[in-house]
């Protein structure tokens, strides 16, 4: 007899695969007055070799029975024995288990929590003022354990069939098509088609007094909105965007819709945007409902944006699925690189992929650190693979897709894509399969290209300088904001493309940097050149004088938006690493005195708050004037008021230079039109351009007294829309009274802020120069009872604010603290905050001597 113990290499995380499921007929009563649930399961499995011990997954559940049978065999009942530590149930059985054919029956109960994670419940507030309860699921990474015993791994791929025992007045909703429905006894029972081959993740079921939209049919596949009662009005544009997608990406694919229906419900309690569920994908309520006419720009492209990236997951994660968590970058930058080019698509003129370049520069920031991490490390620990939820994963990684398409060319890097998910439909794939799919349609070396972008921390700064007027040198190095001997040796393949001014025409070279320099020949007549030219490379150049200065000299506006914003982004982050004076920073910005486009903008007003994180109260007016100086041009020239014919993203740079110049730049004029406008606002709502809102909004509260808190938190809690409650919500962060601060940060352990937000609103209070020190003693007092609270996303999230405490002392009392508690917030993610911190302090220190002179305009 073989026994599972005498297998070797048994890893404490994976589970064994002699014995693995094919089916699951699960079976559930959740009982939502009680928040609990009882459930049955009986798994199909094939045992490969004799064992008398099974291993699976199951935690926080409490196991009654297990036995296992198959034709003409009397049942096996086995000793459970829970394993908490691995997550792991142990079944031992009396006598050994021939290979062939089993139906394991496992019966089982646990606790619908509010953890958000796992079978968990979450409440809303229903028309009538009662509380109501919703059974919702969050099984990624390795959550599907919670909820019922099972092979919680990715590449232990099986059908499910799924039924659920509800109260008669409530509604299920699971992966497929119901099947039958049947009451009996004052319950409901629900019974779901079989689901296609996939992952236990991705395994769904919610329960609730919810209600749908009509379906709209793209093809055969019936598509509907979930939500709530009464907020059906909020449905349309999330439906618009889940169709045109939905429609796009069977085109891009080649491949039909993999499920027999679709379903998109918005959830009151979600822990993440939304998640990638087969046919019932879930999302938080401001990911997926929205108002068209009262909702901001940014506001209608975050849901077109989440909607787009979840349904692209039904083929890239849902139909072919990584093997293991440590693929899930090509999960999720896949996801995110396929929105792109769907809402792209779909609205055009919103320019998405310029756009883009703005998240782009947040996986830029965090992989300009030591401490960060290739896209894809090896995942052992369940916490390992949640860690890897972060800008390295999706921007980063789409990054570097997107580079890979342009290198290639859209339509091979498309055909590519189709004969990967042909191959492997159904089943699980690794980072190289994807490239080996793609370098045989392109037939060039994707692996040798691209091994470095994904398996290699960082990315490279490229260099160009002009050895004479013919020859230009270009050289790589690793970017860091801070210099460590000795240097990095690391070496990448850039697909660069180098755009030269010739008089009145324009030229281009394109070459594969993958030496640390090179010498590029150069056409007689040169005036200027730009590198990273298109923008899409996921690179930083600095261009030496004098070839900034031709730049400037010869116009910015020649250069693209996106070339533009590359060209301030990559300055800055030059400057805050050293390699460019901070003056000659500043000296770029009266440049841009002219410019109307909102990611230029945006990165320009991101290094302007980063200066007033670091300047002392005594610097603020010098700052205050700078930022006038720099942004009234532009507002006097765009008014408070949208004109015809104007596109959407100026009317979104119109509020963001709005609040800054009211905020950052405490413009008097600006904030007594706030005031005026805001007043309007409440009395005649159409009145207002909605994206000037959230500027007189945040206005208003920097400004804001004890009655402005309050009515902002009344507004809060009688919100139309999720986004006019999220932005009353976050409000109550920007006040500078330590008294209100100190009443916005008591709410979110106190229950009147929901715990999917309430991470996020001490991590804002962080972030806010009047109430930093205030937030950041609260965390150290509340530490214990928020580590209880939050789900444990948020909570990395919130300690995401402790790179805003730029001051050499609190930097040291942060330290300690995290120190003295033994605080892991899973892979390196602690280890990024506390060096994001550290370069922030270190600039401090380097420039604040003279940053006030420097500040004159």
């Amino acid at each position: 007899m073989t026994s599972e113990s005498a297998i070797p290499t048994i890893d404490p995380y994976r589970l064994p695969r002699h014995v693995v499921p094919h089916r699951y007929e699960l079976r559930l009563e959740p009982d939502l007055a009680s928040a609990r649930f009882s459930g049955l399961v009986t798994i199909s499995l094939t045992v490969h070799q004799v064992t008398d011990t099974i291993l699976l997954n199951a935690l926080d559940l409490a196991i009654s029975s297990a036995t296992i049978d198959r034709p003409n065999t009397q049942p096996l009942t086995a000793t459970v024995e829970m394993e908490a530590a691995t997550q792991r149930c142990r079944l031992s059985f009396p006598q050994p288990i021939a290979p062939g054919g089993w139906r394991l029956h496992l019966t089982f109960a646990g606790i619908l929590n509010d953890k958000l994670r796992g079978f968990y419940r979450s409440t809303y507030t229903d028309l009538a003022g009662a509380t109501q309860t919703i059974a919702a699921t969050q099984f990624e990474a390795t959550d599907a354990r919670r909820a019922f015993p099972c092979w919680d791994e990715p590449d232990f791929k099986a059908v499910f069939a799924t039924t659920l025992v509800i109260d008669r007045a409530l509604t299920a909703v699971s992966n497929t098509r119901i099947a039958s429905e049947s009451v009996e006894g004052g319950k409901k029972t629900v019974r779901f088609e079989d689901t296609m081959k996939m992952s236990t993740y991705l395994v769904a079921f919610i329960v609730g007094r919810i209600e749908s939209t009509a379906p709209v049919f793209v093809g055969p596949t019936p598509l509907r909105l979930w939500a709530v009662p009464g907020k059906h009005a909020l449905t349309r544009f999330g439906l618009d965007i889940a169709a045109a997608s939905l429609k796009f990406f069977e085109d891009y694919y080649g491949i039909p819709y993999p499920g027999d229906k679709l379903d998109l419900l918005a959830i009151p309690d979600f822990a993440s945007g939304a998640m990638e569920n087969l046919g019932a994908i879930t999302f938080r309520e401001t990911a997926l409902l929205v108002d068209e006419r009262t909702g901001t720009h940014g506001e209608l492209e975050r849901v077109a944006d989440v909607v787009a990236h979840e349904n692209a997951h039904m083929w890239f994660g849902d139909l072919v699925t990584m093997s293991w968590w440590n693929g899930l970058w090509l999960n999720e930058a896949f996801a995110t690189f396929m929105e792109m080019l769907a809402v792209d698509a779909w609205k055009p003129e919103w320019k998405r992929w310029e756009t883009f370049a703005v998240s782009r520069a947040a996986a830029f920031s965090l992989d300009g650190l030591h401490s960060t991490r290739p896209i894809e490390y090896p995942v052992r620990a369940p916490k390992d693979a949640e860690a890897m939820f972060d800008v390295l994963t999706y921007e980063k990684g789409a990054s570097v897709l997107r580079m890979l398409e342009q290198h290639i060319g859209p339509a091979v890097f498309r055909d590519g894509v189709r004969e990967y998910l042909r191959t492997h439909a159904y089943g699980n794939a690794d980072t190289k399969d994807l490239w080996i799919a793609l370098g045989s349609v392109a037939r060039q070396p994707v692996p040798e290209l691209m091994n470095g972008w994904i398996f290699q921390p960082g990315f490279p700064l490229v260099t160009a300088e002009l050895q004479s007027e013919r020859e230009l040198r270009l050289s790589q190095q690793r970017f860091t904001y801070v210099t460590q001997e000795p240097a990095s040796e690391q070496l990448w393949h850039i697909p660069i493309q180098i755009r030269l001014s010739i008089g009145g025409r324009e030229d281009y070279r394109r070459l594969l940097l993958t030496e640390r320099d090179v010498t590029v020949a150069l056409p007689a007549g040169v005036t200027a050149l730009f590198v990273n030219a298109g923008g899409q490379g996921f690179y930083r150049v600095r261009h030496r004088a004098p070839l900034l200065r031709q730049l400037i000299d010869g116009g910015l506006a020649r250069l693209a938006p996106i070339e533009r914003f590359n060209l301030v982004s990559d300055a800055w982050a030059t400057t805050v690493a050293g390699l460019m004076p901070l003056a000659e920073y500043l000296h770029l910005t009266a440049q841009f005195k002219e410019e109307r486009d909102k990611n230029v903008w945006t990165v320009l007003l991101d290094s302007f708050s980063f200066l007033n994180r670091i300047i002392t109260p005594a610097e603020r007016p010098a700052l205050e004037a700078f930022v006038r100086d720099r942004v009234e041009p532009a507002v006097k020239d765009l008014g408070w008021d949208p004109r015809p014919g104007e596109s959407d993203l100026t009317r979104q740079l119109r509020g963001e230079l709005l609040g800054a110049l009211g905020k950052l730049g405490n413009d008097p004029a600006t904030q007594r039109q706030a005031v005026d406008r805001y007043r309007r606002y409440r009395t005649d709502p159409a009145s207002v351009d909605p994206n000037v809102i959230p500027a007189f909004v945040k206005i208003l509260a920097y400004l804001g007294d004890a009655a402005r808190y309050e009515e902002f938190s009344q507004h809060y809690k009688t919100a139309a829309t999720p986004q006019e409650e999220r932005r009353y919500l976050f409000s109550l962060a920007s006040f500078r009274d330590p008294a209100l601060l100190s009443r916005t940060l008591s709410r979110t352990i106190n229950g009147e802020i929901r715990t999917q937000d309430a991470p996020f609103i001490v991590s804002a209070v962080l972030g806010n120069v009047y109430g930093r020190e205030l937030a950041w003693t609260f965390v150290k007092t509340n530490w214990d009872q928020m580590d209880r609270l939050f789900p444990k996303q948020g909570l990395r999230r919130m300690c995401g604010g402790i790179v805003a405490l730029a001051t050499p002392a609190l930097e040291r009392d942060v330290r300690e603290f995290f120190a003295s508690r033994h605080i892991d917030l899973g892979g390196k993610t602690l280890e990024q905050y506390l060096e994001h911190l550290r370069v922030t302090v270190a600039f401090r220190e380097r420039e604040l001597p003279t940053l006030k002179d420097r500040l004159k305009v």
